[in-house]
């Protein structure tokens, strides 16, 4: 009987769920497709073909069960699709929102192999959670009985939140401090509400506060307490800070008014959205109203930064991106997205210089052509001598992603050991650093990536840290 449910996927056609015409949802930064109706769901589901080798699970960090939630999906029991998701995932609601699936479960369907368009994975995760929050399905943290001992965490991104759920299961104390005065990282000031709602994002934290975690916002290592005393605080620490510095370019006249990073206009445009004071958009500072936006980068976050411009109004959004569309690192849908909704690619293109009085005026751009490829199996983009040419600009986003901070200086840990490119330097393993009891995760060791490796990152050290604090429990006790 299960069986006649599934391998639909020969005479149904892959269908997302329906997205507002791009006109309308260039005005608000609300998500942009409506959810699906329970029978499109279930149909969508049913497309699964229930491979012997799931590629999907396999190119999933998480190792998701998929076809299982899907075949659970398709026969109408979602409570139990939604337990299923819910063991290998902390916010699988949130993944199915911003994970690049093409790039990851979807792009390695096997249906999409055989030219039928892959299960609509992701929208139908988002679906199943939706659903489940809805229903109050969602059940509080599980707190295990106190041990005794107490953890910290430095970051209150989806890596340190992950560890933080799966700690307080297991009966620590837990401590998150983090910079900002809202926790999410990323997910609440980083990513715009067109891809990532931010009650979606607070109700996940909430639920974490009620399991009796402790955020300590506005609270900066190195300021507020030194990466030593939070050692003493607490039986072990983990840092999960993410990577925050901008990248630079140098390039004559980078320093003219107007030339912006992407996270601080991406940051500003979010605390608008949550009703904040942001006098540096207020003053049209980080608003693009009315401007001829440049936006330059050619990964997600540079996306995001183009579809945010257009939906404050301005004039003219363009991309520039060195490489060519197939090179280009970020989601391919995102692309279609930002071109639906009036933006611009100027592919094969970088910029120069920068031109203005005091602000800027335009961007001198050159040509690129696509060389040799480089190691990573890229074809490395080269000066192509025969066209320059300028564009207007009233506004210039760099996008160009991003680097870890100092942190053995910013924490006044100067004992801490990070790799030649600032990263921590943690055991692949364990993901312990070099001074005992710390433990690191996510960005910071790995450098930018995707929130689903965070995920990962934080529920995977969760079993290390807590052996090494079992082992050296009497130590630790002595020593304090």
């Amino acid at each position: 009987m299960a069986h006649e449910r599934m391998l639909k996927f020969v005479g149904t056609g892959q269908a997302f769920p329906e997205k507002r015409e791009a006109i309308l949802r260039a005005e608000d930064f609300q998500e942009i497709a409506s959810r699906y109706a329970p029978e499109k769901a279930a149909e969508q589901a049913s497309r699964c073909s229930q491979c012997g080798v799931p590629y999907c699970s396999v190119h999933c960090p998480l190792g998701n069960h998929i076809p299982d939630w899907l075949r659970l999906t398709a026969e109408g029991r979602l409570k139990e699709a939604y337990e299923l998701s819910n063991l290998t995932s902390t916010m699988p609601e949130i993944c199915g929102r911003i994970c690049p699936q093409d790039r990851l479960c979807e792009g390695n369907c096997v249906i999409e192999f055989s030219g039928h368009g892959a299960v609509t994975i992701g929208s139908v995760e988002k679906y199943i959670t939706d659903t489940a929050w809805e229903n109050g399905w969602v059940e509080p943290v599980e707190v295990g009985p106190a041990n005794g001992m107490s953890v910290g965490i430095i970051g209150a991104g989806p890596a340190g939140l992950t560890a933080a759920e799966y700690l307080r299961t297991a009966g620590y104390a837990v401590h998150i401090y983090d910079r900002y005065d809202r926790a999410g990282g990323l997910l609440t000031y980083g990513i715009p509400g067109f891809k990532l709602e931010k009650d979606v994002v607070m109700r996940r934290v909430e639920r974490l506060k009620e399991a009796g975690i402790i955020f300590h916002t506005h609270f900066e290592v190195g300021r507020d307490a030194s990466l030593d005393e939070l050692r003493a605080r607490h039986d072990s620490v983990l840092i999960a800070t993410g990577v925050y510095k901008a990248r630079d370019i140098k390039a004559p006249g980078i320093g003219l008014s107007g030339i912006h990073a992407a996270l601080d206009y991406l940051t500003a445009s979010n605390r608008k959205n949550f009703g904040d004071p942001v006098p540096a958009f207020d003053d049209g500072t980080l608003n693009a109203e009315g401007k001829h936006v440049v936006v330059i980068g050619g990964g997600d976050t540079a996306m995001d930064c183009v579809r945010t411009a257009i939906r404050q109004g301005a004039k003219s959004v363009k991309c520039l991106y060195r490489r060519d569309r197939d090179n280009m690192p970020g989601s391919q849908r995102e692309v279609a997205n930002a071109e639906e909704e009036g933006v611009e690619f100027i592919w094969l293109s970088a910029p120069k210089a920068f031109d203005g009085t005091d602000a800027i005026e335009k961007v001198h751009v050159s040509k690129m052509r696509l060389g040799a490829t480089d190691a990573s199996g890229r074809r490395t983009p080269e000066q192509d001598p025969e066209g320059d040419f300028a564009i207007d600009a009233d506004m210039v986003i760099m996008a160009l992603g991003f680097e870890p901070e100092d942190l053995p200086n910013l924490f006044g840990a100067p004992d801490l050991n990070v790799t030649r490119w600032g990263t921590i330097r943690a055991d692949h393993v364990t993901g312990m650093t070099n001074l005992p009891g710390v433990f690191a995760v996510g960005d910071i060791v790995r450098g930018a990536s995707l929130v689903v490796w965070a995920i990962k990152d934080g529920r995977d050290v969760v079993e290390h840290m807590h052996r090494w604090m079992k082992a050296n429990q009497h130590h630790e006790r002595t020593a304090a």
